[in-house]
């Protein structure tokens, strides 16, 4: 047995030494590729050994050499930076798990990325790493790379962790203290950076990157000498940015250190971040030049101040206040301080700012909201403030200062001190007065009685009533008006005041309204001897007073007051001229009648009374037996002027003379002319009944019968129902019964449609409906008598229309009954109205050529209050903008400026600074805007259209600051005027885009 095993044993050993042979062949050829390849690993052909190595790996056997083959085909594949490099070395580890060259890929592939800067890379495979399995030798350079790229992958925790055990490393201790120090640096921690950075301070490697942390540790420490020691000693060596910054820690430090002269140099110097600063920066510069009273540097500086809302920017806003008043630019400061004062962050700037900001807009005005509401509010927010009994007086004063009487009214209701009494008051008056000066009469005469009622002030008590009894008077209230102009008469304080220069002028139109002619004369005689140098108000007076003589047929004295008017010769020469010679008729003087007539005929071609005249004429020469001449004057009127209300009356008087002489086929073939050409008028009618004579005379009753028949206004057998029907209406409405003469005309109509008293019906019957405000009824009666042929009471009627229509906005029925008005009026005011209201008709309906023709024609009127004057030139003014002809425009507001009050007032001053603004006037375009926003912030819209121009003006000067403030509050608080707040909005964001460029504080739409 013993014997066999020895046997088998000897057997197995032949047979393994056999195998052990034939591998140790192959074992031995696998070695030599393998060293080879990895020669060529070693000589960095990494290509070529990843070639090699993969063939060894696919035909050897051996595990071992597969396994190093995979390790070093991933490695290669790493270094050659394969897009599979990872997998590979994935796949190595996962198939060899135990191979000892495990964690010697990890640490290899981490290095590796390390070396080449991919510290993303580094840090995932260093994860990898079994830090146990490191060698002592090696454990150093595994913590440090590890650590510095877990710094490098922003994990700064992790990375101290492991910096933190190769401190004490001769090889790696300096920079791991470095970045240690400068990772507690960068999050803030200044004294273990400091620590830190200390303990490397004397390497060279890192010196001059420590002088400046180091200077900056300081300085975040507070210890600004020490900062500005480290600073100054390093700031020879360096420059460009770091230059910069160095400079920005002297600066601030000696900024805070109180000690601006030094300061200054150095923050001067500092370029920003990126080559851009921020507010604060702009704040410690502006700061330095304020203290040492540099102020036009400091404004510089601190009106780089954009979007700020830090404790910061108010005190800056506060300090750009202080700086502009120190320069007297005091709406530039009003906008700084109210800046301010809407911070918290420093409640007693807040509080300063607010006071400084009340005075200011006491002083100047405030363009966002009135005066006594920024005084009100002041009281409201500070009520034991040491200047209280300042403010209140102030405020009191405010509301007579500000012109904001509209707002002023809504703050001092439910105010019973009598100082506040005694404002509303003034207040009252003068808003009435604003509205009177707007013609908006009943809401005005509603406030000079308030202001009565409080009658505190003596002078204010005689104003309102003069003024009072001047609404009245617009109101056709003439007996209240009269009662008004007595009662300020008899005030002591009248005699002292201005109204007193016009009371007799007053007085003696209202007794001429009241048919009190006696007194009419009176008083205008008085006003006449008073004043001498108001040329046109004393032709006026002339005239009244004549006319006044005239009616009470005192005809001498009314020709020698036409003759006084006429001398003057500034308004209505004509109308006087006419008067003479009718009053030389009554006289009996029908030489001199018929002499004055003809000579006006010639003399007036354009008159509106020339057809009169020649009506007055061919009746005279009727008068005076020359029936020739009649004619051909009748003929002359009917021929020059078709559409006058004296052709009907020419050709019914040429009837007449022609029946008087007998010649009964011409009178008849006047009074049909006129039964057809003019129906249903009253010469019509008159016309009718006189041929029916004829006709009775002729024998030819059946030939006038069939005449009649055709004429559908007159029916012969309902002549007296007619007739008894309209007196039946015509008696109320003489005596003032305004329903029941409605009842009664419309019944009349309704029975006689084309009845002989249709027309004057019709007329009637809109003026009731008109008087009592029922313009939709009026209006189709209006129209009727306008459409008819014309008559006593076509202009009339015209002008109610057309006061409906404009009234309603209604442009297109509007136009043509002004245009008819304008050609058709016998009334100079008459066409000075439709001249006045064509041109806003066309301006409404955009035809500005028309507008701007019409405002001209109107213009050229020579008795024209400033109202008329002020509208036809703003109706120019804008003609002109909206057609783009700004040279005109600017022309006719500056016109406008001189004579305009209330809103086109606040809108001519507004395109005062908005021209001055093309013309690169900034300055003085600021002013004109300064004045809008003092005399005119109840005219919110052109006040806001205003604050967009000063914002221009101000970026135009450099002034970043109040450009932006002024157009931020524009835009928060002006949200009914979308155009105006789209427009601040567009050059807000326009010059947001352009600072920004230099602030890094300032947020746009792009950030």
């Amino acid at each position: 047995m013993l014997l066999l095993k020895r046997q088998i044993i000897i057997v197995f050993f032949a047979f393994t030494c056999l195998g052990f042979t034939q591998n140790s062949a192959v074992y031995t050829s696998d070695l030599k590729d393998y060293q080879k390849a990895l020669t060529l690993y070693n000589n960095k052909q990494y290509k070529a050994a990843q070639s090699l190595f993969d063939d060894i790996k696919y035909n050897t056997d051996d595990a071992v050499i597969k396994s190093d083959c995979s390790y070093y085909i991933a490695n290669c594949a790493v270094r050659l930076n394969q897009n599979n490099a990872d997998d590979l070395i994935t796949e190595f580890v996962e198939e060899y798990p135990t191979s000892t060259k495990r964690n010697t890929a990890f640490l290899d592939v981490a290095d590796y990325y390390f070396e080449n800067s991919k510290y993303a890379y580094a840090r995932k495979w260093y994860q990898k790493v079994d830090e146990l399995s490191i060698s002592r030798s090696e454990r150093d350079r595994f913590n440090f790379n590890y650590g510095y790229s877990l710094y490098a992958t922003k994990s700064k925790t992790q990375a101290t962790k492991y910096l933190n055990r190769v401190v004490n490393s001769k090889e790696y201790g300096s920079q791991a203290k470095y970045y240690i120090g400068y990772m507690a640096y960068e999050g803030d921690d200044y004294d273990t950076a400091n620590e830190y950075f200390d303990q490397v301070s004397d390497n060279e490697k890192y010196k001059e990157k420590l002088s400046y942390y180091q200077a900056d540790l300081n300085f975040k420490l507070g210890k600004f000498e020490k900062a500005i020691e480290l600073a100054k000693e390093q700031l020879p060596n360096v420059r460009g940015e770091e230059e910069s910054e160095l400079s920005k820690i002297i600066g601030e430090s000696y900024f805070n250190l109180e000690q601006y002269a030094e300061a200054l140099p150095y923050l001067k110097v500092y370029e920003g971040k990126r080559g851009k600063w921020n507010n604060t920066d702009y704040y410690q510069l502006g700061y330095t030049y304020y203290k040492q009273n540099d102020f036009e540097s400091a404004i510089s500086e601190f009106n780089k101040i954009i979007d700020g809302n830090n404790a910061v920017a108010q005190n800056a806003y506060y300090h750009l206040g202080e700086s502009y008043i120190n320069l007297d630019k005091k709406q530039e400061a009003l906008n700084a301080f109210r800046n301010a004062s809407e911070m918290d962050y420093d409640l007693k700037i807040q509080e300063d700012a607010w006071l400084n900001y009340a005075k200011i807009s006491y002083e100047i005005g405030n363009p966002y909201q009135s005066v006594p509401q920024v005084l009100a509010g002041y009281l409201d927010k500070y009520p034991e403030t040491s200047y209280k009994e300042e403010i209140e007086t102030l405020l009191i004063d405010s509301y007579i200062t500000s012109k904001n009487y509209k707002e002023a009214l809504e703050l001092l209701k439910g105010m019973n001190s009598f100082e506040n009494k005694v404002a509303y008051q003034k207040v009252a008056f003068l808003r009435g007065i604003e509205l009177y000066n707007e013609t908006r009469y009943n809401e005005a005469l509603d406030l000079f009685n308030s202001s009565l009622q409080e009658p505190r002030d003596p002078v204010f008590v005689a104003k309102a009533t003069f003024w009072k009894a001047e609404t009245e008077y617009n109101l056709t209230n003439y007996n209240d008006a009269l009662i008004g102009f007595k009662q300020f008469d008899g005030m002591g304080e009248s005699s002292s005041l201005p109204e007193s220069d016009n009371l007799g002028y007053n007085l003696a139109y209202t007794y001429f309204k009241l048919k009190d002619y006696s007194n009419a004369s009176k008083y205008f005689q008085k006003f006449i001897d008073k004043n001498s140098s108001d040329r046109s108000r004393r032709n006026d007076a002339y005239l009244r007073l004549a006319d006044g003589y005239f009616v009470s047929s005192k005809y001498q004295s009314a020709i020698n007051a036409y003759d006084k008017a006429i001398q003057i010769n500034e308004i209505e020469t004509d109308y006087a001229a006419f008067q003479k010679a009718m009053s030389q008729g009554y006289l009996g003087k029908s030489t001199k009648k018929i002499s004055e007539l003809s000579t006006f005929i010639e003399g007036y071609p354009k008159s509106a009374l020339r057809d009169d005249a020649m009506y007055e004429l061919a009746n005279s020469y009727v008068k005076s037996g020359d029936s020739d001449k009649a004619m051909q004057m009748y003929d002359r009127l009917n021929s020059e002027y078709r559409r006058s209300a004296f052709t009907s009356k020419a050709l019914l008087r040429q009837g007449l003379v022609y029946y008087n002489a007998s010649d009964n086929e011409l009178a008849l073939a006047k009074f049909k002319k006129v039964a057809k050409d003019f129906p249903g008028s009253g010469e019509a009618v008159q016309a009718v009944s006189t041929a029916r004579l004829i006709y009775i005379d002729l024998g030819r009753v059946d030939e006038y019968a069939r005449w009649v028949k055709s004429l559908d206004y007159v029916e012969v057998t309902d002549v007296e129902l007619d007739n008894t029907m309209y007196l039946a209406a015509e008696k109320p409405y003489l005596d003032n019964d305004t329903d029941n003469a409605i009842r009664q005309f419309n019944k009349y109509l309704n029975q006689f449609p084309n009845g002989i008293h249709a027309l004057k019906s019709h007329f009637y019957l809109a003026q009731l409906y008109y008087k009592k405000d029922l313009f939709e009824n009026a209006q189709p009666h209006y129209q009727y008598v306008v459409e008819a042929s014309k008559s006593e009471y076509t202009e009339q009627a015209m002008v109610r229309l057309c006061e409906i229509y404009l009234t309603d906005s209604n442009w297109s029925k509007a136009i043509p009954v002004l245009k008819t008005l304008e050609t058709e009026a016998d009334y100079p005011q008459n066409v000075l109205y439709a001249q006045s209201n064509l041109m806003n008709a066309y301006y409404q309906t955009e035809d500005f050529a028309s507008a701007e023709s019409y405002a001209e024609k109107v213009l050229a009127n020579s008795n024209l209050d400033n109202k008329v004057k002020s509208d036809a030139k703003i109706i120019i003014a804008r003609s002109a903008i909206k057609t783009g002809n700004e040279a005109r425009a600017k022309d006719a507001y500056a016109d406008v400026e001189k004579i305009a009050t209330g809103g086109v007032a606040a809108e001519a001053l507004y395109y005062n600074g908005y021209f001055k603004n093309k013309e690169g006037k900034y300055k003085a375009s600021n002013v004109t805007i300064q004045k809008l926003a003092k005399d005119y912030s109840s005219y919110k819209y052109y006040s806001a259209k205003g604050l967009v121009v000063m914002a221009k003006n101000f970026y135009a000067l450099g002034d970043a600051f109040q450009a932006t403030y002024i157009l931020e509050s524009v835009i928060s608080n002006f949200p009914d005027f979308d155009d105006v707040v789209q427009e601040a909005k567009f050059e807000l964001n326009k010059i947001k885009a352009e600072e920004a460029k230099t602030n890094s504080s300032i947020e746009t739409d792009d950030n």
